[in-house]
């Protein structure tokens, strides 16, 4: 979530202490998680909103404590109570950011947390930190000098917090108290930590964000592993990065389990502000100081425990600098620290660990690590799962030394490059992976991978650099049963194509062929009336949609929903329905369609939908016009429906936030009644034809796609074509 920031130079965000903190309607949306009108709305409505305490040029500001407690109070907003009041101590310390720098910020407050867990204590036992006081600067004096003395007791040999501390005066004594504040809505010091960090583009360290993956990504990383059941099996754990950075992969792997005890962590990285974040990160998440070494450098300290389980990212370099060789050697550096057991994930540029290789030497170095018979799988990742990154190819290679026997002289390689990272996705490849670590190859009795194909390293040898992408589609894949149900399918869609074109042709015998009957109109044009003068003469009824919550549609309820979506062709029709005992109980007010209802909509765009069956729900921003049939002079919705569709002025320019006026101006011919009926006949026989038409194209489309996905996997073939003679 982006929070935006007041820039507003109130005195409040620039005073020795940082509370009470002001806070614009702006950022009270960005703390509710909802659009900005939304807070006016509440405004106007909730007499006991929080009143305004201040106000810069014409824009009221309002003390955050207050509307966070109003917010929690009220249950109104999208965020829950722990996420409100983390958002507001970070409002709090982006505040400090003219009195601080970013990295100042992180650093401080991190080694504050880091004390705080150390020490076991308060930050203050003797003084008042609460967010009501505002202390002066001798109390802040007293309050930082306490806080040295403390951390010099404590982290004597400067390992977490010291330096930091003694970097900067008693002007962060603030900082303490929001560090307060961040560990009463994260529950403890580990939690305001991870909060923290994640907020750390928002705090604007983008360095410090920049090497940082996607959580699907994490997820799946974590997954591979397989951490959490190594550990619930009774094994103690040396977990290892040599390229550690802010320590995000080590973290990641430590939320997922709460047998802490049983885990030591190796850890380096060239980087000294970022060894030490790494440190304060695994500390707090529960790791024994004895039991975690974060070097500063390009190695690690094998002396201190031989690694079991290696999570690494390789460093980045931008295209234009990347070696390819560069990063197989990194790679290979990981692979010499695996000993007997030990499994290792590599995340690392696609064009390196998985593309085709042009360079002899990097070839060679590739094939070498392929034959030493460590390398388990090779997994082509989708771009985009390094957010700050989006046009980086990542791939994944998984290590390990000593496979089972039924694994060794194979590869695994899997392709999800053009797959999002869903639950679904993660879990699968996870299995594929695991499954082949644990049992390998077993052929038709065996697992077959999802998303890969297990390849001999001889045949990748003989395609000297050549792309490690599967050769074909998955086992799986092949054999599925919608594979093999393919020339049924195909025969079904063939026979549906020959009934829809004799039903056209018997419904061409019946009707004859299609002619208009359209003239060149002679004498005076019909004049012209608008859409808001139909309504104004209760031609045209014009009644409103309903605000419809997303998680209440299914594909399976009562009554289909009728949004933007639908009336502007970006949705089928009937993809989105609602069940009618929820539309009952949910939306009292809600009203169906009825038969011949014509539905619009202006934004993205212009968009009409006649709708013949009704008993629909019109989602907003879509809205309902209903022809009375009464009138004098009546329309039928067909030809109100196409007359809209093609008033002029109705197209909105690029740049636009608005249409270019308003659908009653609309301006439409005032046709006579019978000229109306000839056009209703007209245009549903253009749609009784379209019908017929779509069907063939419909089965032609169908038997065509399943043919070409046959021969491009290699299930079917063709044998000698079929001629019909039709006389």
């Amino acid at each position: 979530m982006r929070t935006v920031v007041t820039g507003l130079p109130t005195p409040a965000l620039r005073s020795p202490g940082p509370l009470p903190l002001l806070v614009a309607m702006t950022d009270i949306a960005t703390f509710a998680r909802v659009q900005r009108p939304v807070v006016s709305t509440w405004r106007r409505r909730y007499p006991d909103f929080p009143a305004a305490v201040s106000e810069i040029s014409g824009r009221p500001l309002f003390d955050g404590t207050q509307v966070t407690e109003w917010l929690i109070a009220s249950g109104l907003g999208n965020a829950a109570p722990r996420e409100l009041r983390s958002e507001l101590a970070l409002f709090g310390i982006i505040a400090l950011r003219d009195r601080f720098t970013p990295w100042q910020l992180v650093e401080t407050l991190g080694s504050l947390l880091c004390l705080r867990r150390l020490d076991g204590r308060p930050l203050a036992d003797d003084a008042n930190v609460s967010r009501a006081s505002a202390p002066d600067a001798q109390a802040d004096e007293a309050l930082w000098s306490a806080l040295l003395r403390r951390a010099e007791r404590i982290d004597a040999e400067d390992d977490f917090v010291l330096r930091e501390l003694r970097a900067i005066d008693a002007t962060a004594a603030p900082l303490a108290r929001l560090a307060e504040d961040l560990i009463e809505s994260a529950y403890d010091e580990r939690g305001a930590y991870e909060w923290l960090l994640a907020a750390r583009s928002r705090l604007g360290l983008d360095s410090l964000a920049a090497d940082a993956v996607a959580p699907e990504l994490r997820s799946l990383l974590t997954q591979l592993t397989d951490l959490r059941l190594r550990l619930e099996q009774g094994e103690s754990l040396t977990l290892a990065d040599p390229h550690a950075r802010a320590g995000d992969l080590l973290a990641a792997l430590l939320d997922d389990t709460e047998d802490h005890d049983r885990v030591t962590v190796l850890a380096a990285d060239p980087d000294d502000r970022l060894t030490r974040i790494t440190r304060r990160r695994l500390l707090l998440a529960g790791v024994g100081e004895l039991d975690l070494d974060v070097q500063t450098g390009t190695d690690l300290e094998e002396r201190f425990a031989d690694p079991d389980l290696v999570v690494t990212q390789l460093p980045y370099r931008p295209g234009e600098d990347r070696s390819v060789l560069a990063a197989l050697t990194e790679l290979e550096r990981v692979a010499y620290l695996l000993r007997p057991g030990c499994t290792a994930v590599v995340l690392g540029p696609a064009d390196a660990l998985v593309d085709e290789l042009k360079s002899t030497e990097a070839a060679q170095l590739r094939s070498a690590l392929l034959r030493e018979n460590i390398v388990e799988s090779v997994l082509s990742l989708p771009g985009g799962v390094l957010p700050f990154r989006p046009g980086y190819r990542p791939a994944l290679w998984t290590l390990t030394r000593g496979p089972v026997q039924a694994a060794e002289g194979k590869v695994l390689l899997a392709d999800i490059s053009s797959e999002q990272l869903t639950p679904g996705v993660r879990m699968r490849l996870a299995e594929d992976v695991l499954l082949w670590r644990a049992e390998g190859f077993r052929g038709l009795d065996g697992h077959d991978p999802r998303y890969g194909r297990v390849v001999p390293v001889a045949d990748l040898d003989r395609a000297f650099g050549g792309p490690l992408t599967p050769p074909a589609p998955p086992a799986s894949a092949i054999w599925s049963d919608k594979v093999t149900e393919r020339p049924a399918l195909i025969a079904e869609a063939e026979a549906r194509l020959e009934r829809a074109t004799a039903d056209t042709l018997a419904y061409e015998d019946e009707r004859g062929p299609y002619r208009g009957a359209v003239l060149r109109r002679v004498g005076r044009l019909p004049e012209r009336t608008t859409l808001g003068k139909l309504i104004t003469t209760r031609r045209v009824t014009r009644l409103p949609g309903h605000r419809v919550d997303e998680k209440h549609l299914t594909r399976d309820g009562h009554h289909t929903v009728l949004g933007p979506e639908e009336i502007t062709g970006e949705q089928p029709v009937g993809d989105r329905r609602i069940d009618r005992l929820l539309l009952a109980a949910e939306y009292e007010r809600a009203a169906l369609t009825e038969p011949g209802d014509v539905v619009y909509t202006l934004a993205p765009r212009l968009g009409v939908y006649v709708d013949l069956d009704g008993f629909s729900v019109v989602a907003f921003p879509a809205r309902v016009l209903r022809v009375n049939a009464d009138a004098r002079r009546p329309l039928t919705p067909r030809v109100l429906a196409a007359l809209l569709g093609a008033a002029r002025g109705t197209a909105r320019s690029p740049s636009a936030v608005r249409p270019a006026r308003r659908i009653e101006d609309y301006q439409l011919p005032d046709l006579d009644p019978d000229e109306v009926l000839r056009f209703d006949a007209l245009l549903a026989e253009t749609e009784r034809r379209e019908r017929l038409l779509r069907a063939q194209s419909d089965a032609l489309a169908e038997a065509r796609s399943l043919t070409i996905a046959g021969l491009a996997d290699g299930t079917l073939t063709l044998g000698e074509p079929r001629t019909t003679n039709r006389t």
